[in-house]
């Protein structure tokens, strides 16, 4: 098996804010996961998630108001955005200006954002204009990236569209940070049962190929213990075991300021060693990204 490359941080990493120019569904950021320019796609102005992560970045207690989505608006700021870093004008601004050549170019369009992007009704339309857009941009090297909790992944609509997704070049980022119920509990705060989570993407596995996203930090400065990384390790083991297909498994840290103050990120060699374990216990290309 090749050893998986693993990313160095960078200060444009911090740069994720949701607000780009005017817009309202579109925003370009530095990803470090992407290793590139990544094109997000906000559907949840409403920040309607079905987590409530202890690292969310995400202010929930402010009050939003819910309004329409506007599909229409969203391609026209998603072709102003695509020109933008396709033609190179994105990195003449003062706040992407020092972005390295190596990570100059467009990696992928992620409908990610303030919230569960499969919540909003809007989603089916929402991954039809991104593949239009991308093939109106010529994009053929240019990944759909789903980036999700796995909660709605059972959702028929949702499921067809995924199909629609993964026929152009798409890819499915699910998130799984736990290993047993009480971590998902502490970690996640999901009314959705972490059983269901495990159905969802034992189910979406069989359908496509996944990419595993999981967040390991302290909590009250404690790393995940031997136990719980046991727990995390066999669910891996479980949903291959099954005729899941886990493209890869992308094991990240705490990169921003996140919703408790007791939540820390770990140091680089305690994600290596977190990576370097998974790898051995799962067989699975494991990527680490440090913060």
């Amino acid at each position: 098996m090749t050893s998986p490359a693993r990313s160095s941080a960078h200060p444009l990493f911090e740069l994720h804010s949701r607000r780009f120019q005017a817009n309202c569904y579109v925003y370009p950021v530095l990803s470090r996961r992407s290793r590139g320019i990544s094109i997000g796609v906000n559907l949840n102005l409403d920040r309607r998630c079905t987590f409530r992560c202890v690292y969310c970045q995400v202010d929930r207690d402010v009050a939003v108001e819910s309004q329409p989505s506007d599909v229409d608006r969203l391609a026209g700021e998603l072709d102003q955005a695509i020109a933008l870093v396709t033609s190179g004008q994105f990195f003449e601004g003062p706040a992407f200006r020092n972005t390295p050549k190596s990570l100059r170019r467009l990696n992928d369009i992620a409908l990610s954002g303030d919230g569960e992007p499969t919540t909003s009704a809007d989603f089916p339309r929402a991954v039809a204009t991104c593949v239009e857009a991308r093939r109106r941009h010529g994009l053929d090297d240019v990944r759909l990236v789903l980036i999700t909790n796995a909660s709605r992944l059972d959702d028929e609509a949702v499921g067809r569209a995924v199909d629609v997704l993964v026929a152009n070049h798409g890819e499915i980022w699910a998130k799984l940070d736990a290993g047993t119920e009480d971590y998902y509990r502490r970690v996640n705060r999901s009314g959705v049962p972490f059983g269901q989570i495990l159905e969802n993407l034992t189910a979406a596995a069989r359908r496509w190929p996944v990419i595993i996203q999981t967040l390991f930090m302290q909590l009250d400065g404690q790393p995940p213990g031997d136990d719980e990384l046991a727990a995390y390790a066999e669910q891996l083991r479980r949903l291959v075991a099954v005729g899941g297909r886990i493209a890869s498994v992308q094991v990240y840290t705490v990169a921003r300021r996140p919703a408790e103050p007791w939540v820390t990120p770990l140091a680089d060699d305690e994600l290596d060693a977190i990576g370097d374990r998974l790898r051995r216990e799962t067989g699975l290309v494991v990527e680490t990204f440090h913060a």
